[in-house]
């Protein structure tokens, strides 16, 4: 088939979302013709990006530019028009004109939407629609709703997620087919939408690249990664930092704990203030911060899809603990491939006893590493994603 990918951002092996983009590119690459639309907010960043990764799957590979504007100020104008800020983040008359020319000049099969955000575009009969929910999309934001205690955030998450919700679900209502993360957001979207079609394609990991490598651990160190400009990270590691480090400092003082990830805003930053945090920002590689610790967190309350972060700790053979909602849709159990604890103490007791307890963190990296290999490579999340297109084929 020929096969038309359109992304927010450029696909990338190392970043976050851009992550399951690339290899799932790599997947279709290897047996279909494919191009690649990525849609950026700033033409400036391309001045200084390598597009040789995304060639190697994708000819031609094209960029087009998404306006932007403040935050606060389109979000309350989208508002006072009844409509959804981020199903038009990326949608723009431009974008819409770079689709139609490049849909006439060249036929394609299927147009794979790496987003309900990027699917609002209006499409040519014939063209077979398929959209990849990393999550879904207003249960991030019901979650977020109920989980806020600020006032105006409170009130603006309720009032944007009813807007979500309806257009995220009748976009998905028009598409040909849905790909989502885990067998819970299947049910999940199939108890909306009970005609469509629906595949679940897992989140991966590099398990070649992700590997346990022999590397003295720093003694007492923990470790979050994640892209620190997305709202359930930062809420996380704010939400530690106040309720679950001081508890662990109590009774492990020489504890230490590295922050990884892009863009942390400045209250994130200012984390590195406090004894024992270090705050990163962008690192080329997070390998190495993962192989130095001695275990990693997840200690998300706010979620959908399924963590990477949990899949990378878990191939390099880190123990891990999470919330439930941060290993949600995932298939672990706790105790066997990491510790699940959801209240404050008992998250902080479980970091405390597996600092103190080399052999079981051992026995829970163990168990990750070969969970991953047997469910989570991206070699196998390719093969579901080429088996389900084979059965939109013509």
């Amino acid at each position: 088939m020929n096969i038309l990918v359109v992304t927010a951002g450029l696909p990338h092996p190392t970043s976050g979302a851009n992550t399951r983009n690339y290899h799932l590119l790599k997947a279709l690459a290897s047996r279909h013709a494919v191009s690649l639309l990525a849609l950026v907010d700033d033409i400036g960043v391309l001045a200084h990006s390598d597009l040789s990764l995304q060639k190697d799957f994708a000819r031609p590979v094209h960029i087009a530019r998404v306006p932007s504007s403040a935050k606060r100020v389109q979000q309350a104008l989208d508002l006072l028009r009844g409509r959804s800020y981020f199903l038009n983040r990326y949608i723009s008359r431009e974008v819409q004109d770079t689709l139609d020319t490049m849909l006439k000049r060249d036929h394609y099969d299927v147009v794979l939407f790496e987003s309900v955000f990027l699917a609002g575009y209006r499409m040519p009969e014939g063209v077979k629609v398929v959209i990849d929910q990393h999550n879904i999309e207003h249960e991030l934001l019901q979650r977020t709703f109920s989980y806020e205690k600020a006032r105006v955030r409170k009130w603006y998450n309720w009032l944007e997620g009813r807007l979500l919700k309806t257009g995220e679900i009748e976009r998905c209502r028009r598409a040909d087919a849905l790909l989502v993360t885990s067998d819970r957001e299947h049910l999940l979207l199939k108890n909306i939408l009970p005609h469509q079609v629906i595949r679940t394609i897992p989140n991966g990991v590099d398990i070649a690249a992700f590997q346990p490598v022999v590397q003295d651990e720093v003694a007492n160190q923990i470790v979050f990664t994640g892209t620190m400009d997305y709202y359930p990270n930062i809420d996380a590691v704010l939400s530690f930092a106040q309720r679950c480090w001081p508890l662990i400092r109590a009774h492990v003082p020489a504890v230490t704990w590295q922050i990884v990830g892009r863009n942390p805003p400045p209250e994130v930053q200012r984390l590195a203030d406090l004894p024992g945090i270090t705050v990163t920002g962008s690192v080329p590689d997070v390998r190495s911060y993962l192989a130095a610790s001695a275990l990693a967190i997840a200690p998300l309350q706010i979620g959908s899809g399924t963590r990477l972060k949990i899949l990378e700790a878990f191939a390099m053979r880190k123990a891990v603990v999470s919330t439930s909602v941060g290993c949600e849709g995932l298939s672990v159990a706790s105790g066997e491939h990491l510790v699940i604890a959801d209240q404050p103490e008992t998250f902080a007791q479980a970091v405390v006893e597996l600092l103190r307890d080399p052999t079981r963190r051992m026995l829970l990296g163990c168990a990750g590493r070969v969970l991953v290999e047997d469910k989570y490579s991206w070699k196998q999340s390719g093969n579901k994603l080429l088996h389900a297109l084979d059965l939109l084929s013509p």
